[in-house]
């Protein structure tokens, strides 16, 4: 893994129209922001929602996702500038990366895997793509079910989505262990219709909707603050 990429940031607050708005047109990048590698900055969605639904876009819930130098600079960036301060009154997990599928520019030069991986253990995922606007329908269409397997599984502490329109969209969830995310991933979740994702990805693999698309999996290491008025999303904490 690049020397750059030490350790990662998801963080999710409550803001106004007009911070969120400024964070997706001007992102913080590492020219604005010391010790900052790259930065994602979205609204966050609710999971299943109808897509017609203002759950959809919620332009008061700022999810950010970023990769960090050290975590003096995640320190610094939170109480030394808005965005920062922002995302500290919310809820945030710092995590180490443990491994990639899939690529996209902003996080190429990460390996595959780090060689770390104990079933039993917690373990955050992270997917971002980016779209290709005329699969738009059938991204909606194969993806909508694979949101609801997520948000109704009973080892998923904590699902969200997020998008930066037109063409960024990101899930992030919580699990119990990576042997439950990968069960949910295979189609071997006792829930109902535990197949919904692995048909997701045949139809994917059919004909992609993505210009860009990874899945990132993270070791949790420490969480911070309250979300909805909820904390302890990491079983180890």
């Amino acid at each position: 893994m690049s020397e750059r990429m030490r350790i990662f940031t998801l963080g999710i607050a409550r803001t106004s129209v007009s911070r969120t708005l400024a964070s997706l047109i001007n992102p913080p990048t590492s020219g604005t922001i010391p010790g900052l590698v790259h930065a994602e900055c979205m609204t966050s969605m609710r999971l299943g929602s109808s897509i017609f639904s203002p759950h959809r876009m919620q332009l008061r819930h700022l999810m950010m996702f970023a990769a960090w130098e050290s975590e003096e600079a995640i320190e610094d960036f939170l109480s030394k500038t808005r965005l920062g301060q922002a995302i500290g009154s919310g809820w945030h997990l710092r995590m180490s990366f443990l491994r990639r599928w899939g690529s996209i520019r902003a996080f190429a030069d990460l390996p595959q895997e780090t060689g770390e991986c104990d079933p039993s253990a917690p373990v955050v995922a992270y997917t971002l793509a980016r779209l290709r606007i005329p699969e738009v329908p059938r991204f909606i269409r194969w993806g909508k079910p694979v949101e609801e397997l997520v948000r109704d599984n009973p080892d998923a502490t904590l699902a969200l989505a997020a998008i930066r329109y037109p063409q960024s969209v990101a899930t992030f969830s919580v699990w119990n262990s990576q042997q439950a995310m990968t069960d949910m991933v295979q189609g071997h979740s006792n829930v109902d219709r535990p197949e919904r994702h692995a048909i997701a990805m045949k139809e994917r693999d059919r004909r992609n909707f993505h210009h860009e698309f990874t899945t990132l999996r993270f070791k949790p290491l420490s969480e911070h603050g309250s979300w909805e008025g909820r904390s302890g999303f990491v079983r180890q904490f």
